[in-house]
């Protein structure tokens, strides 16, 4: 008997047609929840996919405040949906739930490459994953899906509200002076100012959050660890 110590709830079949993806989507946004707060967290991941072509998801999990790496899970498949914007996390989804099902240490915190509700149907891959795993998630994408917003100021820590029609949707937030923003939004179980302080707690000097990086990192092929981090 395997005992999962992440455990995926199957939401809904992956063989699903782009119509059946958008009716998901539109569907299963209402269960996302958009407030809550983490204090203390021991373990927070970051997880992330490799090429559009040959899929590899890796999920990179991290201690808290030290940020050192605790554990890896990369994991390669095929990439089965097609790639269409706006509904990637029927693409992405499973390759990032087969990598979190075979971790050995449950992050009580998710950091997504991609988007939660700044999305068209507020249902991007941040929420989607944040409701198959049950465990609060943020969503910090490199690019913008949808809505506007003001260049922030150049300030780490600055950042500007992505207004979409009349709702605000997410926050341009500047990690580090003089490069672009990261889109960030909120994924499931979390308030967006509370995804913001996460996202800047967990920034080392580069753009991009430390356990994204890393996830980054793994699922391009590189082999990261303690010994990786302390370089």
């Amino acid at each position: 008997v395997i005992i999962r110590v992440v455990k995926v709830e199957k939401l809904h079949s992956w063989q699903v047609s782009p119509a059946e993806a958008l009716n998901w989507q539109r569907r299963l946004a209402s269960q996302v929840s958009r407030s809550g707060q983490i204090t203390t967290p021991r373990f927070i991941a970051g997880a992330d996919i490799s090429s559009p072509k040959a899929g590899t998801g890796a999920v990179v999990v991290l201690s808290y405040p030290e940020l050192r790496v605790v554990e890896t899970r990369v994991v390669q498949g095929g990439l089965d949906f097609p790639y269409i914007p706006g509904l990637l996390s029927f693409r992405e989804s499973p390759l990032v739930l087969a990598a979190c099902e075979g971790l050995n240490t449950t992050p009580d915190l998710l950091l997504v490459d991609g988007q939660g509700v700044a999305h068209p149907r507020r249902f991007g891959l941040a929420s989607h994953l944040g409701l198959c795993l049950d465990i609060p998630t943020i969503g910090c994408a490199k690019s913008l899906l949808c809505g506007h917003y003001d260049e922030p100021g150049n300030e780490p820590g600055s950042y500007s509200k992505i207004v979409d029609g009349s709702e605000i949707i997410g926050v341009a937030l500047r990690t580090k002076a003089m490069l672009k923003p990261v889109y960030v939004s909120i994924g499931h179980k979390v308030d967006l100012e509370t995804a913001i302080d996460w996202v800047l707690k967990c920034c080392r000097g580069y753009r991009i959050p430390e356990p994204l990086r890393l996830a980054h990192l793994a699922a391009g092929g590189a082999k990261v660890g303690e010994e990786s981090y302390q370089e």
